[in-house]
């Protein structure tokens, strides 16, 4: 007999999470946890939920991939003028998820964003393979198109005119950062009690960590 959807369940028995375990830096705690997903060999370790919202409270959410972190926040580089840029641009402030479902693990981050340095912007750009950069020129993201043959001419003209070339740039296209007031850590447990440690900013260097129920 075939399972429903409300028949899919599954109990997490692989670990446990408490206070006397973690890092008291939220920062060091989320790069031990993402160096086990990395040595897990996941797919897209990496990849992340990024929720945004209008002004007006009109939530928005979509996967993204997360490009550097470190105790300044977390970092995906996007354009600027697609949805997600232009709601952060009208209510800076967002949501992440991550979520590793072999370790059964779940990260929350909750903070406001800022764009990142335009230096930081150009050395990811130039990191980047050619088509990737080239891509970044071809697609106006989040605009409706006719087809996707827009798009591979759009990126053949693109690969003609920049031959033998560096490729810009956009000034559309760039970093944002995550600056986070709040982290949270989850660790699946049996019979849906699962441990959930919160992380709250208090200031620059002080972070407060308490449980939540599951």
């Amino acid at each position: 007999m075939d399972k429903t959807i409300a028949d899919l369940r599954k109990d997490y028995t692989l670990e446990g999470l408490s206070v006397s375990e973690v890092d008291f830096n939220p920062f060091k705690q989320f790069k031990k946890w993402f160096d086990q997903a990395l040595d897990a060999q996941l797919p897209e370790p990496n990849a992340m939920t990024i929720a945004t919202a209008t002004p007006d409270g009109n939530p928005s959410a979509r996967m993204v991939l997360l490009k550097d972190f470190d105790e300044r926040g977390f970092v995906f580089y996007t354009n600027y003028n697609s949805q997600k840029g232009q709601q952060l641009a009208e209510n800076p402030q967002a949501s992440l998820v991550f979520w590793w479902a072999e370790l059964e693990r779940q990260v929350r981050i909750y903070g406001r964003v800022e764009k990142v340095s335009e230096y930081e912007s150009d050395e990811y750009f130039h990191s980047r393979p050619l088509n990737s950069r080239l891509g970044a020129w071809a697609s106006n993201q989040s605009e409706v198109i006719e087809n996707r043959e827009v798009l591979e001419q759009r990126l053949q003209e693109l690969q003609v005119k920049y031959e033998n070339q560096d490729v810009p740039r956009p000034q559309h296209w760039g970093g944002v950062r995550v600056i986070p007031t709040k982290i949270e850590f989850w660790q699946g447990r049996p019979s849906r009690l699962h441990d959930r440690l919160l992380y709250t900013c208090l200031d620059d260097k002080t972070w407060k960590i308490e449980r939540l129920s599951p």
